[in-house]
């Protein structure tokens, strides 16, 4: 459906993330970059700043068309790579749930939040839950330990994922695998 708005996660050049952000929010197309802060010295003196938690990624929502459109717009000032499914070999798409709650996550900017690599943990060892109650009300993930805390860890698929901070099992009840 090439009307459809669907979340694409789409890759730029290196330091060139926020650029690409501010760009797209002046013509009003929505996206995501997760962002942490960072303390740097300037003249001795701390300044926190706001720096890009995943270097060179970006997730934009709009039609395949519009990023294609972005794409050549920008191709000269900042080069947009889409990522591909292995498997059907056109751009990969974020399901709007996982990446409502990704947003929901990583969007918070809580200092506790661990960001993690495809491979970095084993989520088969964690059970499937739903925050129930809490900042993150309504968040799915896997309910795991990292670095000594239990935490529910949301993933998008194949690219990266987020861990909340630590969540209180009362605060989580199981998804049903059958569901």
């Amino acid at each position: 459906m090439p009307f459809r708005k669907y979340w694409f996660p789409i890759r730029v050049t290196y330091g060139r993330v926020l650029i690409l952000k501010k760009h797209l929010d002046n013509k009003d197309i929505k996206n995501f970059v997760p962002l942490i802060r960072k303390v740097k010295l300037v003249d001795d003196k701390p300044v926190e700043k706001l720096v890009p938690a995943i270097n060179n990624y970006i997730f934009v929502f709009c039609t395949i068309s519009r990023v294609q459109q972005l794409k050549e717009e920008m191709e000269e000032q900042i080069p947009i790579r889409f990522l591909y499914n292995p498997l059907t070999k056109k751009p990969q798409i974020i399901r709007k749930k996982e990446m409502e709650d990704f947003i929901l996550v990583a969007g918070s900017l809580d200092e506790q939040l661990v960001y993690l690599k495809p491979g970095d943990i084993n989520l088969s060892k964690g059970d499937k839950v739903k925050i129930i109650a809490g900042p993150f009300k309504g968040v799915e993930g896997t309910f795991i330990r990292i670095k000594g805390d239990r935490r529910v860890v949301v993933t998008i698929e194949g690219l990266m994922a987020v861990a909340t901070t630590f969540i209180h099992p009362s605060l989580i009840v199981p998804i049903n695998k059958n569901n």
